[in-house]
């Protein structure tokens, strides 16, 4: 197991659409990855409970992956939870 911290930077923070984008990028690994942050925590097998973590623009989320390849995908997760999603307005 490897962990790493990262600092949301979006300005709406993880929201429906980065959540999506996050949860994406772990629904065919094989391993485990769990996250938290301010006290409450989540395994990311389902995105509802990414969502429901509330993540705001300056959380810090401890990232823990446990599995095949962890430190590359510890380094993926962490560059998705920095990122700055600029995503236009909804139409």
């Amino acid at each position: 197991m490897v962990s790493g911290k990262a600092t949301v930077r979006n300005n709406a923070g993880i929201h429906v659409r980065p959540s999506g984008i996050i949860f994406a990028s772990v629904r065919d690994y094989r391993g485990v990855v769990r996250i938290k942050s301010g006290g409450r925590g989540t395994d990311l097998s389902s995105v509802m409970g990414l969502i429901a973590m509330g993540l705001e623009k300056g959380s810090e989320v401890l990232i823990e992956v446990d599995g095949p390849d962890e430190r590359r995908k510890l380094e993926e997760l962490k560059a998705l939870f920095e990122r700055r999603y600029d995503f236009g307005p909804a139409r």
